[in-house]
């Protein structure tokens, strides 16, 4: 993508900016610049992580340069985010992918730890001199591998701040420094040695004396869990894109005189109060209101509403809709950053933005663990040397204190449990985006369900064939589907559909559509209409009351009729809606056994909401709501004391879904709405729903289980290893029992079982 980057920082007399904030790693990272920044006077700042980026209010007084040099100081890059051109287009790799070289590393490392770990755990595979040949394996994967554990936690050091990669850092290279002098100052522990700095190539006696594997098993489960931090983390950016991607990308403006000649261009350059035509089949370019033409205008991909509306000179139209009708002349209302579609991309940034930061329960406490740990090893040291205990006492008391403590369980509680029970989820279509979602669906007592495509199939299809008094309901439909067959209306698509699913249609002559009312023609000799009951008057063809009641019925409960003549007589009426998926209700049970509400919440009339659920069992219904009211009701109920669920498919929930507590997309819907969500189901079922809460409650559990082992296990092992009473060698044995412990308590999740077919 090609960039103006001329314009360069400076004081700006602005009251806000947006800072693009490199060198995080952690929850605790954007808290800790969050805090920086805060302390400046006037400053009010929000770090989002996921985003890594900074929204910053300040006064009068304070430049963007001190906002900059701030955020550097605090041991992090900043800077103002750079301008991409209007006509640069972005093309296939364009935008390079941050994660390809911590993939790299995961997979090098991953490929020289194994047989690291396997000749420390397999007696019968080691043979003479192995340790060296671990040896060889393991320090490319502590030292290289490990690199952005180390620098991090130097960073944070250099600013006397601790975090998780303070633990990793200190543990592994424990473990890795105590491993060298085992191997290169002879046989590790042994009290009493007459030549402790003398360099020997003896075999050490027994696999406890060094801790390789362990220094490189857990480097490279580390970076395992932070390689799928980081691909989460770049997804969540994925939503913005992919919204304004929905937008047509140049228009068709009238120039000349009287509007008579047609010149495409790029539709960054499109100004208001231009006019511009939109053919069948077209994106409608930008929001606006209709000059001349009618059509149905499919807002599928805006609204995620799936009946066409209708529209016609005067009316109002949105931009990345589809004219799924006749042509149309439309006048700009509003283009860029006015438009409807960016105002929802805006609503969705704002959305996730608004979302606490959630910070993991062990960068919390590794503030105050680490030093802790650290000081208690250099006590330890000198209370040995201290009691004329010798050196070699005194060091081996004090790694054994530094190894006992190494974060190897902790760092592991999170990742396995994780992957276990996110690959776990994927096997049974339930995708989770992070640790971060957990947390969010303990809590959850309230669900908002979108209606279209949610709990509804958002397919339009025959629901009713009501035949005029004398006329065969099998006749109605065959000649109207006929002659629907010639339509591209999702209207007359259904009817056609259904037709053809009874039996073969006959041919169709002198077929003519009539914009916005309907469609005429000649099937078998009879002279067919089939449309509003508007088109039949105009054709001086009487509508008796019955068929007149059986619309408005079919109004009354959302749904679109149309009547069927030939021969100048009414014969009977159509009935087209979106069905409620078969799931849905016992979807709805599911979710009220969890101890959540459900509220339908939609942009379909009262009535039809209404029906929806009554067919489901929800008491509670929202409707005739825009996007961004969706989003408002998310926020009132947050605002009530509720913890907010919203399950949603289309492009006009991916806000409500990024502002709710916890997100759940349809995998059938929207990619906007999928990258807007913390979880994704897949199979577009919705009984998946309360599987994936339930998973997700469950995986949360085993991680505080094992946080609460790795952390009990460290409170009782380090007094003993402080007091000598745990050789290097039997610390070694406990931390990998720990984390043992913690992989087999994470790999329960495999039993996980759905209640979806």
């Amino acid at each position: 993508m090609a960039i103006d980057t001329t314009a360069a920082p400076g004081p700006v007399e602005a009251d806000s900016v947006e800072l693009v904030i490199g060198g995080m790693t952690c929850a605790s990272c954007a808290t800790r610049i969050e805090k920086k920044l805060n302390k400046i006077e006037g400053v009010t700042a929000t770090v989002n992580y996921a985003t890594e980026k900074a929204k910053v209010s300040f006064p009068a007084t304070v430049s963007t340069d001190d906002l900059l040099a701030t955020v550097e100081r605090t041991g992090y890059t900043a800077s103002l985010p750079v301008v991409a051109r209007a006509d640069a287009a972005a093309g296939p790799g364009a935008e390079a992918d941050p994660t390809a070289l911590l993939r790299q590393r995961l997979l090098v490392s991953v490929a020289l730890a194994v047989p690291v770990v396997v000749l420390a755990m397999v007696p019968a595979w080691q043979f003479d001199y192995w340790q060296w040949a671990s040896l060889v394996l393991a320090a490319p994967v502590v030292v290289w591998g490990g690199w952005p554990f180390h620098r991090a936690a130097w960073t944070s050091l250099r600013h006397g701040q601790t975090t998780m990669d303070t633990l990793v850092s200190v543990g592994t290279l424990a473990a890795f420094g105590w491993s060298l002098y085992a191997l290169f100052l002879g046989t590790a522990g042994v009290p009493g040695m007459t030549h402790p700095f003398r360099f020997t190539l003896e075999r050490t006696d027994g696999a406890g004396n060094i801790y390789l594997e362990a220094a490189a098993g857990v480097t490279a489960f580390l970076l395992a869990g932070r390689y799928a931090e980081a691909r989460a983390k770049r997804s969540s950016s994925a939503a913005l894109r992919a919204l304004l991607e929905l937008g047509a990308k140049d228009v068709a403006v009238l120039r000349g005189e009287g509007d008579a000649r047609e010149e495409r261009i790029p539709v960054e350059q499109l100004v208001v109060g231009q006019r511009f035509v939109v053919r069948p089949g077209e994106k409608i370019a930008t929001d606006g209101t209709v000059e001349h033409g009618t059509s149905a205008v499919d807002a599928t991909m805006v609204t995620g509403e799936s009946v066409p509306v209708e529209v016609g000179p005067g009316d109002s139209v949105v931009g990345a809709t589809v004219n799924a009708g006749g042509r149309l002349v439309v006048r700009a209302t509003r283009v860029g950053a006015d438009t409807q579609l960016a105002q929802m991309a805006t609503l969705v940034e704002d959305a996730q933005n608004g979302k606490a930061q959630v910070q993991r329960l062990a960068d919390r406490v590794s503030g105050v663990f680490v030093p802790v740990v650290i000081l208690l090893a250099a006590a330890t040291l000198g209370f040995w040397v201290g009691t004329g205990a010798g050196w070699t006492a005194a060091f081996t008391a004090a790694v054994a204190v530094l190894i006992i403590a190494c974060p190897c369980a902790l760092g592991l509680a999170t990742p396995t449990a994780l992957m276990v029970g996110t690959g776990r989820g994927a096997q049974l279509g339930l995708l989770i985006r992070g640790p971060e979602v957990l947390e969010s669906t303990r809590q959850v007592d309230t669900v908002l369900l979108d209606k279209t495509g949610t709990v509804t199939t958002g397919r339009m299809s025959l629901t009713d064939v009501v035949p005029a008094d004398g006329e065969d309901a099998a006749d109605v439909l065959r000649l109207a589907g006929a002659i629907e067959d010639a339509s591209e209306h999702p209207v007359a698509r259904a009817v056609a559909e259904a037709a053809l699913a009874a039996g073969a249609l006959p041919g169709v002559e002198g077929f003519a559509n009539s914009e916005g009312l309907g469609v005429s023609g000649s099937v078998s000799g009879h002279a067919v209409l089939v449309g509003r009951p508007r088109m039949l008057t105009e054709r001086a063809v009487a509508v008796p009351d019955d068929l007149r009641y059986a619309v408005e019925s079919a109004h009354q409960r959302g749904a679109t009729a149309v009547v069927v003549a030939w021969d100048g007589l009414a014969r009977g009426v159509l009935v087209v809606s979106d069905t409620v998926k078969e799931s849905s209700a016992a979807a709805v049970a599911q979710l009220r056994a969890l101890g959540l509400h459900p509220i339908l919440l939609t942009g379909d009339n009262e009535a039809a909401a209404r029906s929806v659920a009554d067919q489901v069992g929800i008491d509670e219904v929202v409707a005739d709501v825009l996007p961004q009211e969706k989003v408002e009701v998310v926020r009132r109920l947050q605002q009530q004391g509720r913890t907010v669920a919203m399950v949603g498919d289309g492009v006009n929930d991916a806000a409500a879904l990024a502002q709710a507590d916890l997100g759940l997309a349809m995998g059938t819907g929207s990619d906007v709405a999928i990258q807007a969500s913390d979880l994704t189901l897949v199979r577009g079922d919705l009984r998946s729903a309360p599987d994936a809460i339930r998973l997700a409650r469950r995986t949360l559990g085993i991680i505080r289980g094992n946080l609460f082992w790795a952390f009990a296990y460290n409170v009782a092992a380090i007094p003993l290893a402080a007091l000598g009473l745990l050789s290097p060698m039997i610390a070694g044995a406990a931390m990998a029992l720990s984390s043992v412990f913690v992989v087999t308590n994470s790999l329960r999740l495999r039993g996980f079982t759905s209640t979806t077919p």
